[in-house]
């Protein structure tokens, strides 16, 4: 499925293939929470970096934080933002060099059929104290660090896969 997204002025704007396009999973790691998100946790989907088609570049910022702040060890993910209005918009780590990680509040083309009625609550070691995350339940999973199973492996076994 294609997705196409944005930030809040339109001076950037993207478009990517993604066959793992519903948001479910949220994660409340600092970084996650002070670089993209706001509301205590980030939601992020899983796009093919190969198709990545970025309209704007030339008010693109990046942001690669500290995974430890005291052995200056940095994380992984490079996030792109737009300069002008700061909007978060994707993230990309050469680790997972065939992906790329668009934030799901950039995309403004999912599709309603791809709201999922579960979510996994991910990285709660590193929750804020202000943030209230829902108690596990049949909607709500709750993982310490990282889950149980991968973005592709639950779009495959919820039916949400798109190719």
């Amino acid at each position: 499925m294609e997705l196409k997204g944005s930030c809040h002025c339109e001076k950037v704007s993207f478009k990517v293939l993604s066959h793992t396009p519903a948001p479910f999973m949220r994660c409340y790691c600092s970084i996650c929470r002070k670089c993209q998100g706001g509301g205590g946790y980030a939601i992020n989907i899983m796009g093919q970096y190969d198709t990545l088609e970025v309209t704007g570049k030339e008010f693109l910022k990046e942001y690669q934080g500290l995974r430890d702040k005291e052995t200056k060890e940095l994380c992984g993910n490079i996030r792109y933002f737009c300069g002008e209005c700061g909007s978060h918009l994707y993230a990309y780590d050469k680790k997972w060099s065939s992906f790329v990680y668009p934030f799901a509040s950039a995309i403004d083309t999912l599709l309603p059929e791809l709201d999922p009625k579960e979510a996994y609550h991910i990285m709660l070691d590193s929750k804020a104290k202000w943030v209230a995350a829902p108690q596990p339940n049949d909607q709500h999973h709750a993982f310490s660090e990282y889950p149980d199973c991968s973005l592709e492996d639950w779009h495959k076994e919820k039916g949400y896969y798109v190719k």
